[in-house]
C-alpha cells in the first residue's frame, strides 16, 4: 500500500515526538547527524525545544562528569 501524499504532508506538520527530538540532539552533539534528519528537525522542531535539550543535556553531562569525580576520588582516597 502507497502512502498518500496528504498523509505526508501531515506527518511534515506534527511536532517533533520526544524520541526524535532526543535522538536528533544525541546525533547533533557527536556530530553524526544525516543531512535528511537535520531537515527534517528545521521543519518540523521549535527553537524552544532545543534550547531546552541543550539545558538538559548540559546539566546531564555536568552532573555525570561530577558523580564520576566523586566516585573516582571516593576510591582513591578511601
Amino acid at each position: 500500500m502507497t502512502p498518500h501524499p496528504d498523509d505526508e504532508a501531515h506527518q511534515d506538520d506534527r511536532p517533533l515526538t520526544l524520541r526524535e527530538l532526543a535522538g536528533s540532539g544525541l546525533a547533533a552533539a557527536l556530530g553524526v547527524q544525516s543531512n535528511k534528519n537535520r531537515e527534517r528537525d528545521f521543519r518540523r522542531g521549535t527553537a524552544r525545544q532545543y534550547v531546552v535539550l541543550g539545558l538538559v543535556g548540559t546539566l546531564l553531562f555536568i552532573l555525570t562528569v561530577y558523580l564520576a569525580v566523586k566516585i573516582v576520588l571516593h576510591l582513591a582516597l578511601g
